[in-house]
C-alpha cells in the first residue's frame, strides 16, 4: 500500500490536490516506517565509524606533536575540519537521501570543529574557559542540523549546549551565567518539531523525546539565585508541564519506554513530593522572614509564576474538547503544590499533611486506574508510590516501630493480593 501511495505522489501533485512539500513530507514518513533494520544498523555503524577515525587522526597528529613548527601544527589542526567539510559536501552533491553517509560524515564535521578550536587556541595560547570553549563550538555546529538534516546534529548539538549550561551555570556561578542555553535550546526547536512532523516513529525522533526534557530537568537549576526553597516548586511545575505534554495524542500513542516526556514528569514529581513531604524543607521555609514584597524582585519567584501559567494553560489546551474526565492527579498536582507552598510559610506542619495526603490520593487514583485498565504496570507504579510514601515516614521520629512495620506489611500484602486478583482475572478471562 505504502508503494502505491509513494507511486501517486507524482500524479497528485500534477493535479494540484496535494503541494509539493505535502509530497515530500509523505515520501519521508513512508521511507523512515519502511526502514529496514539493517539500515538502521549501517546508520549507527557510520556514525561510530565518522567518531573513531576523526579520533584516530588526532592522536596520530597528537603523537609527534612536540616536533612540529607552529606552522604546521596550524595547517594539522584544519585536516578534521577540511576532512568533514568535503564528507558533508560529497554527501550534499552526491549522496543526499543516504541516511548512513548523511549522518556519518555530519558527525566528522562536529568533533572536527572542535578538534580544530581547541587545537588553535593551544597552538597560540589564545586564553579561555571550558565554557566559552562549548559555546563557541555550539554557534558553529548549529546550522548543520539544518543544512545536512541531520538527526545526530541535533542530538550532539543538544547534549552539547546542556553541558555547557552545567560548566557554566553551576561550577562558574556566580562569576558568570549560562543564559545563552535557552536561546540555543530555542535554535534546535525547529528541526525536533519537523522531525516529529515528518519522522514520528524514527529512533532519532525516540532519542530527541528523552533527550528534551532530559535537558531541561538539568538545565532549571541554573535560574536558582540563592532561593533553593522555591526551586523544588518550580521544578514540580515544570515535571506537570512534561507530564501533560506526555498525554498529548501524538506522545500518549507511543510505547511507553519512548514517551520520554511522560516518565519523567511522572517520575520527577513523585520523587519532588516524596522530598516535601519531609518537615526539614517547610522548617526552613517558615524562617523566611521577607515579605512577600521581597520575593516580587527575585528571578525564582517568576520561574514559578511562568511555568505554573504555563503549566495551566497547557492543561486547558490539552482539555479543550471536554476531555475533563480522563485528568490525572500529576496533570493538576503542580497546581496543589503551589497553593501548599503558599500556606507552608505560614502553617509548616498543615502544609507537610497535605503533600502527604496528596501523595496517598495520587497513589490510590494511580492504582484504580490500573485496575480499571487491566495494567499491572499502571497498578503496580500505584503502590509504588504509596510504598514510598511509607518509607519516607519510616525515617519520621514520632512513628513508632510498631506502627512503621505494620504499614510494611499491609503494604507487602496489598502488593501480592493486587497482583494475584489481577492475574487471576486475566486467567478467567481467557478461559
Amino acid at each position: 500500500m505504502a508503494n502505491d501511495i509513494l507511486k501517486a505522489l507524482p500524479e497528485l501533485v500534477e493535479a494540484g490536490l496535494i503541494s509539493t512539500q505535502k509530497a515530500e513530507d509523505i515520501r519521508l514518513y513512508y521511507e523512515a516506517k519502511k526502514q529496514p533494520a539493517q539500515n538502521r544498523l549501517l546508520v549507527i555503524f557510520s556514525i561510530l565509524g565518522a567518531i573513531l577515525v576523526g579520533l584516530g587522526i588526532i592522536l596520530i597528529i597528537a603523537h609527534n606533536w612536540d616536533d612540529l613548527s607552529r606552522t604546521i601544527k596550524s595547517v594539522f589542526a584544519f585536516i578534521p575540519l577540511l576532512i568533514g567539510q568535503a564528507a558533508c559536501a560529497y554527501v550534499i552533491l552526491r549522496k543526499p537521501e543516504n541516511t548512513a553517509w548523511k549522518e556519518g560524515a555530519s558527525a566528522f564535521l562536529i568533533f572536527g570543529v572542535g578538534a580544530s578550536i581547541s587545537l588553535i587556541s593551544q597552538i597560540y595560547n589564545i586564553e579561555g574557559d571550558l565554557g566559552g570553549f562549548m559555546l563557541l563550538w555550539m554557534l558553529l555546529i548549529a546550522p548543520l542540523m539544518y543544512l545536512m538534516k541531520s538527526s545526530i546534529s541535533s542530538l550532539l548539538f543538544l547534549a552539547g549546549i546542556t553541558y555547557y549550561a552545567t560548566i557554566v551555570g553551576y561550577d562558574q556561578y556566580p562569576s558568570e551565567n549560562a543564559w545563552p542555553y535557552w536561546g540555543l535550546l530555542l535554535v534546535g526547536l525547529p528541526y525536533y518539531l519537523n522531525l516529529i512532523k515528518t519522522q514520528p516513529e524514527g529512533n532519532f525522533t525516540r532519542f530527541h523525546h528523552w533527550l528534551y526534557p532530559l535537558s531541561l530537568t538539568i538545565c532549571l537549576g541554573i535560574w536558582s539565585d540563592g532561593l533553593e526553597e522555591w526551586m523544588l516548586p518550580a521544578y514540580i511545575a515544570m515535571f506537570g508541564c512534561l507530564y501533560i505534554i506526555g498525554n498529548l495524542p501524538y506522545f500518549k500513542s507511543l510505547k511507553g519506554i519512548n514517551n520520554g516526556y511522560l516518565i519523567i514528569g511522572a517520575l520527577g514529581s513523585m520523587s519532588l513530593l516524596i522530598t516535601l513531604s519531609f518537615d526539614w524543607f517547610w522548617e526552613d521555609l517558615s524562617r523566611m522572614t521577607e515579605g512577600l514584597g521581597y520575593f516580587y524582585t527575585v528571578q525564582e519567584f517568576w520561574l514559578l509564576a511562568a511555568l505554573s501559567v504555563f503549566g495551566l494553560g497547557l492543561l486547558l489546551w490539552s482539555k479543550r474538547r471536554g476531555n475533563w474526565r480522563e485528568i490525572r492527579p500529576l496533570e493538576i498536582v503542580f497546581l496543589l503544590v503551589l497553593l501548599v507552598f503558599l500556606l507552608g510559610f505560614q502553617a509548616p506542619l498543615a502544609s507537610r499533611i497535605l503533600i502527604s495526603i496528596i501523595i496517598l490520593g495520587t497513589g490510590l487514583f494511580t492504582i484504580l486506574e490500573g485496575a480499571r485498565k487491566d495494567h499491572l504496570g499502571i497498578l503496580n507504579y500505584g503502590l509504588l508510590i504509596i510504598t514510598s510514601l511509607i518509607v519516607a515516614r519510616f525515617f519520621d521520629q514520632e512513628i513508632s516501630f510498631v506502627i512503621r512495620g505494620i504499614m510494611f506489611v499491609v503494604v507487602g500484602i496489598s502488593f501480592f493480593t493486587a497482583n494475584y486478583l489481577m492475574i487471576k482475572k486475566r486467567k478467567q478471562d481467557a478461559v
